[in-house]
C-alpha cells in the first residue's frame, strides 16, 4: 500500500501541471455598471460607491469606499505595472500619516489598484520614493517579521465584512513577504500560508508590486456579489513613517492594521459561483537518525514514511481539513529559555496543521499583562499537547478539523488520534476540541469551548475542560472575561478558573485592571497552566506624552504597575511594584529604565539550578533594569540590557543582547543573542549562560537556508538545526533538515547525543 501510494505521489510531482499561472494576454477592463450602488447585496458602512471610472470615495467622517475593477483577462504578474489597465484605471491614493505626524498626507506617494477576474483578486501597488538609495531592504525570507522592519506595503481583506476579522498580505521591495490572519482585532496568526503569487520590481522612482490571490485561497460569504473590508498601509522605514489608505486613531502606528472596523468598504467584487476548493497535499519523507540517549542506541538508522493532508471547502466560508500520518520533521527547533522561577515555561506552536485558524480556538482572548508582568492566564487549548509528550514526538495517526463561519457564528471542531510510543511508554490518545463564538454588538463576541483528552500522560483518563467567555470592545477599551472548569478522572475534585480584565490602550494614556482566579485542581490536560492555586489582582497605568519641543523624541513613556497574588488559603505569594521610564526616538531607537520592588513567598522548597535549592520562606526580589534598543535602520539592531538587584537573600546580575540582527547583505543576515545570569546566594552560587545565533540566507523569496545554533549552560548542551526550504511550486515544498544535539560536560569536542537528517517533499494538487 505504501509503495503504491509513494509511486502515485512521485508521479504527481513529476507530471502534474503547476498551478494555473496568469497568461500573457493583455488584460482589458470590463464595462462597469453606471450605478454601482444598485448592485450592492446589502447596506454598507461608508459613503456611496464611487461612480466609474472613479475607484475611491471619501466622506466628511473619514470613511472610505473603494471599487474593485473587473478584468476580462488575467494580469501578467511580473511586478512592472506596464499593462494598459494601469493607465486606464485611477488608483487608490492619498495615504494619511499616522506616525510621526498625525493626520497629514504621507510624505511619499503610494498608489494601489484592486481588480479581479474569474479566478483571482489582484492588488497592485506603486510606492514612489524620492531617495531610493536610502530605502532599508534586507529581508527576503517568507514569514519573517523583519519584513515589516523594511520598506513595506501591506494590504488587508475583511472577507466576511464583519468588521473584526481579516487576512493580510505584506511585502517589501525584494519580494520578502508575510501573510497572516487576525481574529477579533486582537489575535495574530503569522503562520497562515495561503497560495498566492507576488512579483516586485525596483526603479529610479521607487518600487512596484503585483499580487494575485486565488479566490480558492480565501473564505468569504456565500453568494457571487461580495462586499469586503479593505485597507492598505505603507511603512517608509528610513523615515520611520507609517501611513494608511484610511484614517487611523492617533498613535496606532503599525498596530492600526489589526483594526478591521476601521477599514474601507470594498464593493464591485464578484466571486466564482460554487467554488469549493479541494486541495490534496501528499508528502514523502526519508530520514537518517542516530540517538545515543536511548537503550539500545540508534546508529544511522534509515527511516521513511508517507502521508497526506486534504482541505475541502464545505461551503465558501467553511473548510474541512484531514490529515493522515502527519509528520512535522521540517519544523524549526524551539528556542531555549532560561527559567529562574518555580513555574513552567511556555513554548509557541510551530506546526503547520495546528496554525491555520489558530485564533479561532483562542479562549478568553488570553491577552497578557501590560507593563512587563508575566502572563499567568491559563491557555485552555494548547495544541502542543498533541503529538508532543515528555519532550518526545508522538506519532499522529490521523485527524480532522472543521473551521470557518456560519452566519454570525465562528465554529471550530478538531479531533486527533495519536499512536503509542512504545520506546518511551507513552500511550496513544484521542484529543478533541470544539469552539464556537458569536459576534455581538459592533466589535464584541461571546463563546464557549470544550476539550477532551482520552488518556493522560500521567495515568488513565479522560480529562475534560469546558468554559464560556466574552470579549466586549468599547472604542479603545476592551473587557475580557471567561469562566472554565476542568474534570479529570484522576482527581477527586473538579476545579475552576475565571478572569475579568479591562484594558484601555490609547495614545496618551493606558490603563489595565485584572482579577484572575485559578484553582488548585484546575488542570486542562489539553491546555497549559503556568501557575495554579492563585488569586491575582493586577493594576497598570501608562502616560505617554509627545513632546513638541524635542524634535528627536517621538514619545515619552511613564509606567507603573502593581501585581498582587495570593493562593487559595489567603497566603501572599507574590507582590511586585514596578515603575518604568522610556523614550521612543524619531529614528526608532528606544531607551528603557525600570525598577521593580517585590516579595516572593512559598511554602515548599524548589530547585533553581543544579545542586542549588531555595528553602521555603519569603524573599525580597528587587531589580533595576536599563536597556537600549537600536532601531532596524541600523546595520546592527537589537536590545542591550543590564539588570541587577537582591534575589532570594542573595544577588543577581544579568546582562545580554536580545532581538538582535546584524545585516550583511539583503540576502544574508545573522541574529545573535546572549543572556548571562550571575547569581550569588547563601544556598550556593551559579551562573547561567544562554547563547544563540540564527543565520538566514535567501537565494530567492521562495528558497532560503536558515540555521539555529544554541548553547545552554543549564543543560550543558549544544544544539544545531539547519533547514533548506524551497517552494518549488505555489504551495509545494522541499525541505532538507539537519539537526543534532551535543553534550558539553566533557572536555574537548562536545559528545554527540543525537543527530537527524531529514528530506521531505510535498506537492499541492488543487482541484
Amino acid at each position: 500500500m505504501k509503495q503504491a501510494f509513494l509511486a502515485l505521489f512521485l508521479c504527481s510531482v513529476l507530471t502534474a501541471p503547476a498551478l494555473a499561472q496568469p497568461h500573457d494576454n493583455e488584460p482589458q477592463v470590463a464595462r462597469a455598471e453606471s450605478d454601482p450602488a444598485s448592485a450592492l447585496p446589502f447596506e454598507i458602512e461608508g459613503p456611496p460607491p464611487p461612480i466609474p471610472p472613479a475607484t475611491i470615495a471619501r466622506d466628511e467622517q473619514g470613511r472610505v469606499t473603494v471599487r474593485a475593477v473587473r478584468l476580462t483577462a488575467p494580469l501578467r504578474i511580473d511586478g512592472r505595472l506596464d499593462e494598459p489597465f494601469y493607465g486606464a484605471t485611477p488608483p487608490l491614493s492619498d495615504f494619511i500619516q499616522n506616525e510621526p505626524v498625525y493626520n497629514v498626507p504621507a510624505t511619499e506617494k503610494t498608489e494601489v489598484w484592486v481588480a479581479f477576474d474569474s479566478e483571482n483578486v489582484y492588488v497592485s501597488t506603486r510606492a514612489w520614493e524620492s531617495q531610493p538609495d536610502r530605502m532599508i531592504v534586507n529581508e527576503m525570507r517568507r514569514d519573517s517579521m523583519q519584513v515589516q522592519q523594511n520598506e513595506a506595503v501591506l494590504f488587508m481583506f475583511d472577507t466576511f465584512y464583519d468588521r473584526r476579522n481579516q487576512v493580510f498580505f505584506q511585502f517589501n521591495p525584494i519580494g520578502g513577504r508575510i501573510d497572516a490572519q487576525i481574529t477579533n482585532e486582537t489575535t495574530f496568526n503569522g503562520d497562515f500560508n495561503p497560495v498566492w503569487n507576488l512579483k516586485v520590481s525596483r526603479g529610479p522612482d521607487g518600487w512596484t508590486a503585483e499580487a494575485a490571490i486565488p479566490f480558492k485561497s480565501l473564505r468569504y460569504r456565500p453568494g457571487t456579489a461580495q462586499i469586503w473590508g479593505f485597507s492598505a498601509r505603507r511603512i517608509n522605514r528610513w523615515k520611520n513613517e507609517v501611513s494608511y489608505l484610511t484614517p487611523m486613531p492617533k498613535g496606532y502606528g503599525i498596530r492600526g492594521a489589526q483594526y478591521a472596523s476601521l477599514f474601507a468598504t470594498l464593493v464591485g467584487l464578484e466571486t466564482p459561483q460554487g467554488s469549493r476548493a479541494l486541495d490534496v497535499k501528499p508528502y514523502a519523507i526519508s530520514d537518517l537518525t542516530s540517538d545515543r540517549t536511548v537503550t539500545p542506541r540508534i546508529n544511522n538508522t534509515v527511516g521513511g514514511d508517507i502521508g497526506v493532508d486534504v482541505k475541502y471547502g464545505v461551503t465558501q466560508n467553511l473548510a474541512a481539513d484531514f490529515t493522515y500520518r502527519t509528520d512535522f520533521a521540517q519544523v524549526e527547533a524551539d528556542e531555549q529559555q532560561v527559567n529562574l522561577t518555580r513555574f513552567s515555561l511556555f513554548f509557541p506552536e510551530k506546526r503547520d496543521f495546528f496554525l491555520e485558524n489558530q485564533g479561532l480556538f483562542q479562549f478568553g482572548s488570553n491577552g497578557g499583562n501590560m507593563g512587563g508582568a508575566v502572563n499567568d492566564t491559563p491557555t485552555i487549548f494548547y495544541s502542543r499537547r498533541i503529538g508532543l509528550d515528555r519532550g518526545r514526538a508522538v506519532p499522529i495517526t490521523a485527524g480532522g478539523r472543521m473551521s470557518g463561519r456560519m452566519g454570525a457564528f465562528s465554529v471550530g471542531l478538531l479531533n486527533i488520534q495519536t499512536d503509542d510510543e512504545d520506546a518511551y511508554g507513552i500511550p496513544g490518545a484521542n484529543f478533541a476540541a470544539a469552539r464556537i463564538q458569536r459576534d455581538v454588538m459592533r466589535r464584541s463576541s461571546i463563546g464557549a469551548i470544550f476539550t477532551r483528552r482520552s488518556v493522560l500522560a500521567s495515568g488513565p483518563g479522560p480529562s475534560e475542560t469546558y468554559g464560556v467567555d466574552g470579549n466586549f470592545a468599547f472604542g479603545d477599551a476592551l473587557l475580557r472575561s471567561y469562566w472554565a472548569r476542568t474534570r479529570t478522572s484522576a482527581l477527586r475534585h473538579d476545579d475552576q478558573s475565571y478572569r475579568l480584565q479591562l484594558d484601555y490602550n490609547g495614545d496618551r494614556f493606558g490603563v489595565q485592571a485584572e482579577r484572575l482566579h485559578v484553582g488548585d485542581n484546575f488542570l486542562p490536560e489539553l491546555g497549559f497552566v503556568r501557575r495554579d492555586d492563585l488569586r491575582k489582582n493586577y493594576a497598570y497605568l501608562r502616560y505617554s506624552p509627545r513632546p513638541r519641543a524635542l524634535k528627536a523624541v517621538r514619545k515619552f513613556r511613564f509606567e507603573g504597575s502593581l501585581n498582587y497574588i495570593e493562593n487559595g488559603a489567603g497566603f501572599l505569594e507574590t507582590r511586585e511594584q514596578r515603575g518604568e521610564f522610556g523614550i521612543e526616538f524619531q529614528n526608532s531607537d528606544q531607551l528603557e529604565i525600570a525598577y521593580s520592588e517585590g516579595l516572593e513567598a512559598f511554602q515548599a522548597p524548589f530547585a533553581i539550578a543544579t545542586n542549588v535549592t531555595i528553602p521555603s520562606g519569603a524573599y525580597g526580589l528587587d531589580t533595576l533594569r536599563a536597556a537600549w534598543t537600536f532601531g532596524q535602520q541600523r546595520r546592527a539592531s537589537g536590545t542591550w540590557f543590564f539588570e541587577q538587584g537582591p534575589f532570594y537573600d542573595g544577588r543577581r546580575t544579568a546582562f545580554g543582547y536580545s532581538g538582535a540582527r546584524v545585516k550583511f547583505t539583503p540576502r544574508f543576515s545573522v541574529e545573535p543573542g546572549i543572556s548571562v545570569n550571575r547569581v550569588r546566594l547563601p544556598f550556593g552560587d551559579f551562573t547561567t549562560k544562554l547563547a544563540s545565533s540564527r543565520f538566514t540566507f535567501g537565494f530567492t523569496p521562495s528558497m532560503f537556508v536558515s540555521g539555529l545554533l544554541q548553547f545552554s549552560s543549564s543543560s550543558q548542551s549544544l544544539s544545531s538545526n539547519v533547514r533548506l526550504r524551497w517552494e518549488y511550486a505555489p504551495g509545494s515544498e522541499l525541505f532538507v533538515v539537519y539537526s543534532e544535539g551535543r553534550d558539553t560536560r566533557l572536555s574537548g569536542v562536545p559528545e554527540l547525543q543525537n543527530r537527524t537528517v531529514v528530506v521531505k517533499i510535498n506537492r499541492l494538487l488543487r482541484f
